[in-house]
């Protein structure tokens, strides 16, 4: 089975080492790539900005280092432990510690279908697909950073894949044609995306009628403080662009998508060392004590 795209050349991305990356200053203080706004909300642009920084970063990291262990690519939460140990297809070189579920488990995928992966990254989930849908499917990768597209690429490369291509471009508007794939999955993306409306809308827009999405995300329950929302250094490590669990949903289904549903879920603690940077001590314990919540969740959804 062969499904053909009409893929659209998206710009060209800016590499992520100068100055404002990885320099002596900012290892000896332990500063963050990206200082965390408290003073006004950040725009779609610059969230999209900082997050392909922080992603460009930790992309080159992972093969030719612009980071070391002590300077900006270890404060993102990790949110997803051992969940790909056992998987079949697992590729350790694709793994960066990004994820927050395993949206592959409950995707329902079948041999010979074409799946698109949202923020592919190095690959990681595009190669657990590939193992599943096999010879006669198509898994494509699509990433806003081109340092991720091309270690996507290169692993596919070293893999000998030559049905699983990744592709640089916006998930707010996806470079695909309409109603093209059978899948759509995303593992930790979504919630990074300023316009989550327009991505839901595209992920039905290419989604094949009948088709299905499937992906892990991080939602909050109750009352999130703005501090948090918006933040800069939260958003890249997946909590400040969260939306509320019920109107997320709610997104989802005004996008058109049926029986959307939340196959997955569970707290995620965020540490103390992660909100002092933008809370006091009062504004701690007040959200400790709130019932607050952030959550991964692994939703379901059928166009």
């Amino acid at each position: 089975m062969s499904t053909e795209l009409n893929v659209l050349t998206p710009e060209e991305t800016a590499p992520c080492c100068g100055p404002s990356c990885c320099d002596d200053t900012a290892a000896e203080a332990g500063a963050p790539a990206v200082e965390a706004s408290t003073e006004a909300s950040l725009t779609g642009a610059e969230i999209k900005a900082t997050v392909r920084e922080k992603y460009a970063q930790i992309a080159v990291g992972a093969t030719s280092s612009c980071c070391d262990s002590s300077t900006c690519c270890t404060d993102d939460i990790s949110m997803i432990g051992d969940a790909y140990d056992t998987v079949e297809g697992y590729v350790a070189e694709a793994d960066l510690g990004l994820g927050c579920g395993l949206p592959t488990e409950y995707a329902n995928l079948q041999p010979g279908q074409t799946v698109l992966d949202l923020g592919a990254g190095a690959g990681l989930d595009a190669f657990v697909a590939r193992r599943i849908v096999g010879e006669t499917g198509r898994v494509i990768g699509l990433d806003m950073t081109q340092e991720m597209v091309d270690n996507a690429r290169a692993n596919a490369q070293t893999l000998g894949y030559d049905n699983v291509d990744f592709y640089l471009g916006d998930i707010e508007a996806m470079p695909f044609d309409d109603d093209t794939v059978d899948v759509v999955i995303s593992n930790c993306v979504l919630n990074l995306v300023p316009d989550k409306k327009a991505a839901f809308a595209e992920m039905y827009r290419v989604l094949k009628p009948g088709g299905h999405f499937c992906v892990s995300d991080v939602v909050y329950q109750g009352e999130m403080p703005e501090a948090v929302k918006r933040s800069a250094e939260l958003y890249v490590g997946c909590v400040a662009g969260a939306m509320e669990r019920e109107a997320y949903l709610g997104a989802l289904q005004e996008a058109g998508f049926m029986d959307v549903e939340v196959v997955k879920g569970r707290v995620i603690d965020v540490p103390d060392e992660v909100l002092n940077q933008i809370l006091g001590p009062a504004e701690r314990a007040a959200l400790r004590e709130s019932g607050s919540a952030v959550l991964s969740v692994t939703v379901y959804g059928v166009k």
